[in-house]
């Protein structure tokens, strides 16, 4: 069975996602604490611009304002009882700028980790989640979203779980990590455990891969990881856009429009074929990274030194999968990107 995404990548090869949720919002007035996805309701315009900006800038798939939106997220706002109708606007708004966008662009339901931790170290059981999970998609879909996107997981249970209330809602979906840890996620997964968890679900996501994570260089070696493997589930690449820096009061990410047009185009080489950024990226990176993924050549799948030589080094010694072992240089000035 088909679907827009599968069929928008098969006609294109490679697919453009978009940047940052959270910086681009913080920059539109957003205060640390506040719950973005109430904006859905009470700023549907600054919504709009934010959809508008990736759509604009070159992306072929945009995620929604989502991120959060599920009972235990909402909970610490009084909304745990909003999810669905929040999913719901959210799509929506997205819905409306991708249906004006002249182009076929699809409409990625945002869902993110429940911020408990699942049992057995934790108090979250399976069935409470799955239901959460359920809910927040079965409210994307019904705002009008193509698919659904998992991110920034760290626990397989979780992403188990979020797979189960995709399949409950009937939506097909993408998934991915944050590799964050010594190339491992939180919880310890490596490249290679998420590509084996993927493979053994009764409903496999129609992509997966890494998101947000330490840095460039470091995602793009657990991209590495995901292609050895073999899998033939197409790979995600979200990267942050920079090292993040405390200035004037705000987070900054230092990584410019140029150094993330080189990653998006390493990313493709490592083997990803869908590529946008994660924190720190705005609609100006997302501009050099199209301009570089229409113009440039693919290349051969990069070594780890040519990783280092165009992003920076690594953060950890190996991708902890122990198969791998990192250059030790030094990151240079303002070559870094995270």
């Amino acid at each position: 069975m088909t679907n827009p995404f599968s069929d928008l990548l098969a006609e294109k090869g490679t697919l453009l996602a978009d940047g940052a949720t959270g910086t681009n919002l913080f920059e539109m007035g957003l205060m640390a604490g506040d719950a973005p996805e109430l904006w859905n309701e009470t700023a549907p315009e600054k919504i709009t611009t934010l959809y508008k900006g990736a759509v604009d800038a070159g992306s072929d798939v945009f995620l929604t304002n989502s991120f959060g939106a599920n009972a235990s997220r909402l909970k610490l706002h009084d909304a745990g009882h909003r999810a669905f109708e929040l999913s719901k606007m959210a799509a929506e708004i997205a819905r409306n700028v991708a249906d004006q966008a002249g182009r076929t662009v699809i409409v990625a339901g945002s869902v993110g980790p429940t911020g408990d931790i699942m049992e057995p170290v934790g108090t979250l059981s399976h069935a409470d989640a799955v239901e959460m999970f359920h809910e927040t998609a079965a409210g994307l879909k019904a705002g009008g979203a193509d698919i659904g996107w998992l991110e920034t997981i760290s626990a397989p249970e979780e992403y188990t779980a979020a797979a189960e209330g995709f399949a409950l809602a009937d939506m097909p979906w993408v998934g991915t990590m944050s590799f964050d840890t010594a190339g491992r996620t939180m919880m310890g997964v490596t490249s290679t455990d998420l590509a084996l968890l993927v493979s053994g679900l009764p409903n496999p996501p129609l992509a997966f891969g890494a998101n947000c994570g330490t840095g460039a260089s470091d995602l793009l070696r657990t991209i590495l990881g995901f292609a050895a493997t073999g899998s033939p589930i197409p790979l995600i690449a979200k990267g942050n856009a920079g090292i993040p820096k405390y200035h004037d009061g705000h987070i900054h990410y230092d990584g410019t429009p140029e150094l993330m047009a080189d990653y998006a185009v390493l990313a493709r080489d490592c083997g990803a074929s869908i590529i946008g950024g994660c924190c720190g990226t705005t609609p100006a990176h997302l501009r050099h990274m199209r301009a570089a993924l229409d113009t440039r050549p693919k290349g051969t799948a990069p070594t780890l030194d040519q990783i280092v030589e165009a992003l920076g080094a690594f953060s950890s010694a190996n991708d902890g999968t122990g198969e791998n072992t990192a250059p030790t240089r030094k990151r240079r000035g303002n070559r870094r990107v995270a």
